[in-house]
């Protein structure tokens, strides 16, 4: 059994919470990932070009991996890891929802949710924890342009 010596990070724990992030989010980028439906939808005008997704997400997973394991490492439980864990689920349900299911308006309702959760996790670490506020932004900005994006994207192709 290792001990985990006060005052040193667990660097273990930060290891996988990268691991838990990137592998989830590349593995559902896999299996999930955009197909001949979604190239025949018609785009919003700023809808990126595909290639953007892939190295904006890489990255966002890592700021939030990253602040998960700086709330975890202080407070294992409590409001703030639960919402972590929820903006995970929620973050891993929009894509199957969007190119399995080919559902915009569910990928809609699962954005707003995921939006709300993440805003909520600032609003609770900015206090006590800046620094896992402070790498929470970049994903709150970029989600709230997808969920924008995704309301765009339901608009042009409603039946």
């Amino acid at each position: 059994m290792v001990e985990r010596v006060v005052g040193r990070p667990d660097l273990w724990a930060l290891a996988a919470f990268v691991a838990l992030m990137l592998g989830g989010g590349t593995a559902i980028g896999l299996l999930t990932g955009p197909d001949a439906w979604y190239a025949g939808l018609s785009k919003a005008s700023f809808n990126p070009p595909n290639w953007v997704f892939g190295p904006v997400w890489s990255t966002l997973y890592v700021l939030i991996a990253v602040a998960g394991w700086l709330v975890w490492s202080r407070q294992r439980t409590g409001t703030a890891m639960t919402l972590w864990w929820a903006q995970l689920v929620l973050n891993f349900l929009w894509s199957p929802a969007f190119f399995t299911l080919h559902r915009i308006d569910l990928a809609l309702v699962v954005i707003v949710l995921l939006l709300a959760t993440l805003w909520a996790f600032i609003a609770m670490t900015a206090r006590r924890q800046p620094a896992a506020a402070l790498l929470f932004l970049p994903y709150g900005l970029w989600v709230a342009f997808a969920t924008v994006l995704n309301g765009a994207l339901w608009m042009l192709n409603r039946p």
